[in-house]
């Protein structure tokens, strides 16, 4: 019995004698804060008692490192590198040697106060109407470029023509954000913002006219006669957006020119304070022309007609010398004055009902001269046509010698 008695206690001193080994094993962080700021010089401290060759390894998002201990007296000490210590987040720790390893992790802070403000605003132009929008992003750092912490503050300045508006927003998983949609009127918003005392630069969006709505056109002409030389003016009315803004300064407008025959004239203009002008020259022949404006793709104008009245009723021909030699004129315009230089004369010679020539030239001076060259010319007979200003005159079986 007594043996027993010896056996069990001898196996007790035992247990009680590994369990305190274990517990004089144990690695203990001495620390008493998880949470430090960054830039803090951070040290961490392990009590260790009987155990060697211990190493820290260390990680974050921006990196990891293997550091090793300065110890005295069973207290080892790491020394976390400045790399890690200056960026805002979670820095995860672990303590080991080839038995054992303790984890655990540190938080670390931003700075309290900004010093710079990274400000983005985009797109720098919108559409008036209060549909569009541009966002301004804020981000308050502090002086080793970290974001503050989530719930900072941010004041937004907003002013346009005269309004001003102040707007609260609060950073969010590093960033502050807000939406400014475009008032009803073109013009300039302008935007600042501020966190902590720490004001940023001010920074412009550019609220541009809505698409065009559709509009009117007009015509200035000094005389209603088809000369060919003095210019017709066509404009519009003052081009504006759905919410009465007036469109854009260039504009692109296109008028297009229908006449009798069919055909299709085309000139253009951009807009000056919602105008667009576009000029081209008389037809040189009595003519009708239906005109309408159009920005393409967007609106168009309503369809306006104008005549052109006949300014030269007749004109004279005259033959010589063997009748090669042509003179057409004098041309005389609406008020018996000579017609302007450069109204186009049109002589076609035929032979045997065949196109020999077209030879077109300029007036000048009221007249149009023309000479037929004996080489190509033989003595024959000829058919002459002569047109000009829409009045045509032929001359049948003329003899040339």
């Amino acid at each position: 019995m007594n043996c027993k008695k010896t056996l069990l206690l001898i196996i007790f001193i035992l247990a009680v004698n590994s369990i305190t080994a274990q517990l004089s094993n144990e690695i203990k962080l001495l620390n008493e804060t998880t949470t430090y700021q960054v830039g803090d010089s951070i040290v961490l401290q392990f009590k260790a008692n009987g155990i060697s060759n211990l190493k820290l390894y260390c990680a974050n998002s921006y990196g990891n490192t293997l550091v090793s201990p300065i110890v005295e007296k069973d207290v080892y000490s790491f020394a976390i590198p400045r790399f890690l210590t200056i960026k805002k987040g979670i820095l995860n720790w672990s303590v080991f040697n080839k038995k054992q390893r303790v984890s655990g992790n540190l938080t670390i802070i931003p700075k309290e106060n900004p010093i710079e403000m990274e400000t983005y605003l985009g797109p720098p132009s919108i559409e008036a109407g209060g549909t569009d929008f541009t966002m301004l992003v804020v981000i308050p750092t502090d002086d080793l470029d970290n974001p503050l912490v989530d719930g900072t503050e941010i004041d937004v300045n907003k002013q346009f023509l005269t309004s001003r508006e102040n707007l609260q927003i609060k950073s969010n998983n590093l960033i502050g954000y807000k939406r400014i949609f475009s008032p009803i009127k073109s013009g300039r918003v302008i935007l600042s913002s501020k966190a902590k005392q720490l004001d940023s630069k001010e920074f412009d969006v550019n609220i541009m006219p809505a698409i065009a709505e559709n509009f009117q056109i007009f015509y200035e002409r000094l005389h209603e006669y088809a000369d060919g030389n003095q210019i017709t003016t066509f404009f519009t009315s003052i081009i504006k957006d759905k919410n009465d803004n007036v469109v854009s300064d260039g504009t692109f407008v296109d008028f297009f020119i229908t006449n009798k025959a069919g055909n299709i004239l085309k000139t253009s203009g951009t807009t000056i304070k919602g105008i667009a002008y576009a000029k081209i020259l008389h037809p040189d022949a009595e003519e009708t022309w239906q005109v309408k404006a159009i920005i393409t793709g967007i609106s168009e104008s309503d369809s306006i007609s104008l005549s052109y009245n006949r300014a030269i009723e007749d004109f004279t021909v005259s033959f010589s010398e063997g009748n090669r030699k042509i003179k057409v004129g004098p041309i005389k315009s609406f008020m018996n004055q000579m017609i302007p230089d450069g109204l186009t004369i049109t002589l076609r010679v035929f032979n045997k009902g065949k196109l020999i020539e077209e030879i077109i030239k300029p007036s000048r001076d009221g007249y149009a001269f023309y000479e037929l060259d004996k080489a190509i010319y033989k003595n024959d007979l000829y058919t002459f046509q002569v047109k000009t200003a829409g009045i045509e005159k032929n001359y049948e079986s003329k003899k040339v010698w």
